[in-house]
């Protein structure tokens, strides 16, 4: 059964829409315009971005060497960083779709991590640090999914991949500012950390009275029942095979994902640069992201978002063998950070409009904060666990290990992925 993009048209991936809507010999190609809303929410998380990541390029110094942690206490506090929020990811989900009010909701979340910057200038120690970490993330994790279903209500379907590239580049934009402001604090004040966390909290309030006062307060079931009554969403409206797939196949690979702070880690014991230096990492990786990721969201309208994702996996593995190539250098550090930022330029956006596309019209937020919930969780595991396994057998064997499992896991995801869509072109 053909599901056409007037009735579902986030089912309705971009050769199905093709196929639908022919363009007629001769015809001009419309201009793919994007909602205004969509450029807030990424001014949104340009701010609160420059906040967190000017934050996050520091950490793994400024635990393993201002306060003079083991990488099991970075691993630890990076798997609450990756993961914690995947304990209320659901829970923020869920109440944006039952409200039908989810830009409050993700007001609460971004206010949340803002909080938790004013608490960032009094903490120390590693249990301070910790709880920091935590309120921060369980902020993201309220705040992700009714963003994201606040892109989806303002996008056409089969513009949604170039939504949510737009989104994320007006989003890396700040996540390479952040790490960069960091770095000149750091360069100037070699002891700047309060600094920073100044800067931090400044730019996260900054991003809350922006969501307050520009982006409007859309309510997508109340939208949609205007044109067709729907009862009130439940559960088990959210056991679509195609999503449980997309679910499934998301949570083996992030549990393969190790964090970046690890392979920055990685890439200084080798080539052994200044401390000073640490932050530009981030901003390598972010400039890669900003650079890919339009380009990235509409080639996965065009092709499949499914293909997309997975390529994504091919360049962190490819990122990983650099980090553990017999010879470094300038370019081989270089070639890194870009492969790094294609493989997020690849996955983030397109895994929401993924599960946007296989989720029930009235459980978007749901839909996509399940699979982000399923990803955060695996990433928790992966950065604890590979903690422990740099501490046990040395830094080049566990990269080693875990490049060899995403490359064998990749074609088992392609095959799965494949038969996901072979069944949504045939339904």
């Amino acid at each position: 059964m053909y599901i056409s993009l007037n009735d579902r048209g986030d089912e309705a991936s971009a050769d199905e829409s093709a196929a639908a809507n022919p363009t007629p010999p001769g015809a001009k190609k419309a201009l793919v315009r994007v909602s205004s809303v969509v450029i807030t929410l990424g001014i949104v998380s340009m701010l609160t971005d420059v906040s967190s990541e000017s934050v996050a390029a520091i950490l793994p110094l400024y635990i393993t060497s201002a306060m003079g942690l083991s990488t099991i206490a970075y691993g630890f506090i990076d798997g609450l960083y990756q993961g914690v929020s995947a304990f209320v990811r659901i829970g923020g989900g869920w109440a944006a779709d039952r409200a039908d009010r989810p830009k409050w909701i993700a007001f609460a979340g971004y206010g949340l991590s803002a909080v938790a910057k004013i608490w960032l200038l009094l903490a120390t120690g590693f249990a301070a640090i910790a709880a920091v970490v935590a309120v921060d993330r369980i902020g993201k994790g309220i705040r992700t999914a009714p963003r994201d279903a606040l892109i989806t209500a303002s996008s056409e379907p089969s513009n949604l991949g170039h939504s949510f590239g737009v989104h994320r580049m007006l989003d890396t934009i700040g996540a390479a500012v952040g790490p960069l402001l960091a770095f000149l604090v750091l360069f100037f004040v070699p002891t700047g950390y309060t600094i920073v966390f100044v800067i931090s909290l400044a730019f996260a309030a900054l991003g809350v009275i922006v969501l307050g006062l520009l982006v409007p307060n859309r309510r997508p079931r109340a939208e949609r029942a205007k044109a067709l009554t729907r009862p009130p969403l439940r559960w088990r409206d959210l056991n679509e095979p195609r999503l449980r797939r997309l679910v499934i196949v998301a949570g083996i690979l992030g549990l393969l994902t190790i964090g970046d702070g690890f392979v920055y880690l990685s890439l200084q014991a080798r080539s052994d640069f200044a401390a000073t230096w640490f932050p530009l990492l981030y901003v390598g990786t972010n400039i890669a992201f900003f650079v890919f990721a339009i380009p990235l969201g509409r080639i996965a309208d065009r092709v499949g978002r499914w293909r997309v994702f997975l390529f994504g996996h091919i360049a962190l593995v490819l990122a990983y063998a650099c980090t553990v190539l017999p010879f470094g250098g300038p370019t081989i550090t270089i070639l890194c950070l870009v492969l790094l930022g294609a493989f997020y330029a690849a996955t983030d956006g397109v895994l929401a409009a993924l599960a946007a596309q296989f989720s029930p019209p009235d459980g978007i937020a749901s839909g996509i904060a399940a699979a982000q919930t399923v990803v955060a969780v695996a990433r928790l595991l992966a950065s604890t666990g590979f903690g422990v396994l740099w501490f046990a057998i040395g830094r080049g064997n566990a990269v080693l290990i875990a490049a060899a499992a995403l490359a064998i896991a990749i074609p088992i995801a392609w095959f799965l992925l494949r038969s996901l869509r072979s069944k949504a072109t045939t339904a």
